[in-house]
């Protein structure tokens, strides 16, 4: 480990930035597109493997780069639906999890993570009660994919999701690069309409990503319509007022003629009222958009007492009456099917803590 740690790691570069490497080290510019091609669609994990790259090359790639990857520590299967938590070390002793998600005969949806922990704390997610450990490069975003790809069939994952662990837009950078990887023209198995980004409505980054020149998939983790309720659960929103989220979230379907989702969890007695119904309609109608209707799933196997004891689930009938009553106003409502949620798997509940919870006693 430690020779690889002083080698460059390559794999988490973009096209353009492979490209730009193989300048740098006096090769031909065209043997970027090779090693992506190698790296991603053919998911090699050797320069020896490259087999239309000469043997000099070869040998002088391995020498100033690695391409380490994630170790697959565990596989979970939901007894219920098929869905499949992946549990996956990285190389500094960290845990993440990646679920992979049936939505088809012939596919799946793949959720990656994007930092260890999160420092959001929202108060329905297990994640945020873990704090943030760090951010995870470019690469092992991009890994999770490889080797879940490598567990199942490539031709299986049609879409990615980064809502996994972590607030993606607080990982910008490397965030970027890993959907510029998955949306290349070079990537023969991904494109940028089955690629969603989820955020908690971090204004600056979001503006940031409308001017980036990529145009994928914008979902907003909103939750409440209402900044003195969503602040309650989510405190983020004490630092971006939903007028600028908002803001910012109506400039990106514009500029980008995308469509973005809310997401939004129903609590009883809290963000079900007749106000929020109304007050998320006025939202909608500003901006081309729909909403996701999200069952709470329980994260008492993180925190059984405090603040997310108290928020109490709404009944499936309470859930259909809500988005009856917004889709009479035109307005599309999709209600979310709990997936995996017997293994901890399902939306909020993603925290990786059993492996290390284990190591320490």
């Amino acid at each position: 480990m430690d020779t690889k740690q002083k080698k460059r790691e390559i794999k988490g570069l973009p096209v353009k930035e492979l490209s730009e490497e193989m300048i740098r080290i006096r090769e031909q510019k065209f043997r970027g597109e090779q090693i992506f091609d190698w790296l991603y669609n053919h998911m090699s994990d050797s320069f020896e493997e490259m087999a239309n790259i000469p043997k000099a090359l070869r040998r002088k790639l391995d020498k100033i780069y690695s391409i380490f990857s994630l170790e697959l520590i565990e596989v979970q299967e939901s007894e219920q639906t098929d869905t499949k938590k992946y549990l996956f070390k990285t190389y500094d002793g960290h845990y993440i999890e990646t679920v992979l998600i049936p939505s088809g005969k012939d596919s799946a949806t793949l959720c990656v993570s994007t930092q260890i922990g999160c420092p959001l704390g929202c108060k329905f997610c297990a994640t945020g009660y873990l704090g943030l450990k760090r951010n995870l490069t470019a690469g092992e975003i991009v890994d999770q994919y490889v080797l879940t790809a490598k567990q199942t069939n490539r031709d299986y994952i049609r879409n990615i999701v980064f809502m996994g662990m972590g607030e993606p837009f607080l990982n910008y950078n490397e965030t970027l690069k890993a959907i510029k990887i998955f949306t290349a023209e070079f990537n023969k198995n991904i494109s940028r309409t089955r690629v969603t980004l989820s955020t908690s409505g971090v204004a600056p980054q979001i503006r940031k990503l409308t001017e980036s020149g990529l145009r994928i998939k914008l979902a907003l983790s909103l939750h409440a319509a209402f900044d003195d309720l969503r602040v309650q659960i989510m405190p983020i929103a004490e630092k971006y007022k939903l007028k600028e989220t908002l803001r910012a979230c109506r400039n990106y379907a514009k500029k980008t003629n995308t469509r973005i989702t809310f997401e939004y969890t129903l609590f009883k007695n809290f963000n079900d009222r007749r106000e929020d119904q109304i007050e998320l309609v006025k939202i909608c109608k500003t901006m081309p958009s729909k909403i996701n209707l999200i069952p709470y799933n329980s994260i008492a196997h993180i925190t059984p007492e405090g603040i997310a004891a108290k928020l109490e689930p709404a009944t499936i009938d309470e859930m259909e009456n809500f988005a009856s009553a917004i889709r009479k106003k035109n307005i599309t409502v999709m209600i979310r099917d709990t997936q995996g949620n017997d293994i901890f798997a399902a939306c909020g509940q993603l925290a990786a803590t059993k492996k290390e919870n284990n190591e320490k006693t």
